[in-house]
């Protein structure tokens, strides 16, 4: 198994990484559309994940200011209530926070707490502060600290957003270990210079074969082991 040596701190990516973000949302949506199939459920969801991408992508481009993922949360909520037909103003609004709403996978927990004992442990998320703190109760996630790109008023991949975490740790970015389940966001930190590590899970972003990464991993359990185990 590939070890991980001379690092200070981990930091890890929450959405998708450490809580399943689709099924989190698909289940919001069947929960204010009762009546929907899966296959409507799954075209909304779609629809709400197009719209987010969108609208970062936007926001990144330099094409609209920022806003934090409450405000494009709640936008996408609205798109996803037009085209099902939705008009419930309290439903709309509790769709709106679905993203607070996320389960976690099952080794995140302890996993987290495992290597809590050995590092700092960080959580960086494009998620707002307020939908950041509300997620990790809701999930049940324990951090040393937890950190939002809203603080930098921009999304990851932007360089500003990992320097967020890279300040916290208060150490050189090559003694800072960015964990995702997404090849984008793994990039994102190389070029900071952080060191990356891949954990595979069913919604992520897999690596190509031009990605070179520190580790490549089954889950939490195969992470710990190559950080802790001498």
């Amino acid at each position: 198994m590939t070890k991980i040596r001379d690092i200070e701190a981990v930091v890890f990516d929450v959405l998708g990484t450490l809580v399943d973000e689709p099924s989190g949302l698909r289940a919001a949506i069947r929960d204010a559309l009762p009546g929907a199939d899966d296959a409507s459920a799954d075209e909304l969801l779609a629809l709400w994940q197009r719209h987010v991408e969108h609208e970062q992508q936007r926001i990144a481009q330099g094409h609209r200011a920022y806003a934090n993922t409450e405000i494009i949360d709640a936008e996408a909520a609205q798109r996803v209530a037009d085209r099902a037909g939705l008009a419930d103003p309290a439903a709309i609004a509790r769709l709106a926070t679905a993203g607070q709403r996320l389960p976690a996978w099952g080794d995140s927990v302890a996993g987290l707490e495992r290597l809590a004992q050995h590092f700092p442990v960080l959580g960086l998320s494009n998620a707002s502060r307020t939908a950041l703190l509300r997620l990790n109760a809701h999930a049940g996630l324990r951090w040393h600290q937890a950190v939002s790109a809203e603080s930098a008023t921009a999304y990851k991949p932007a360089p500003e957003v990992y320097r967020l975490a890279i300040d916290a740790a208060g150490c050189p970015p090559d003694r800072v270990l960015m964990v995702a389940a997404h090849a984008w966001d793994l990039r994102g930190a190389q070029a900071v210079g952080m060191r990356t590590a891949y954990v595979e899970r069913p919604v992520g972003d897999p690596p190509t074969t031009s990605d070179v990464f520190d580790g490549r991993f089954d889950g939490l359990e195969e992470l710990a082991v190559a950080l802790t185990v001498r």
